[in-house]
């Protein structure tokens, strides 16, 4: 993966879900995902901030990710 996605950051939901990130799937998928242990869990910054560690989505990528469970 190319050096904006490095091990220690964290990112918000417009950078990891397309089209500007690698998942394609909607936010209520992502959602559902997350609350089904699928994606993998948020970090809570502030009461209406959330990011990802860019290291666990490299690692979803890299699984080989498809839209079908």
């Amino acid at each position: 993966m190319n050096s904006h996605y490095s091990n220690d950051r964290l990112l918000r939901l417009s950078a990891v879900l397309a089209p500007a990130g690698p998942i394609p799937v909607s936010k209520s998928t992502w959602w559902a995902g997350v609350k089904s242990g699928r994606f993998p869990k948020p970090i809570k910054l502030g009461p209406r901030i959330t990011a990802w560690r860019s290291e666990e989505i490299q690692a979803l990528v890299a699984t080989g990710f498809t839209r079908e469970p």
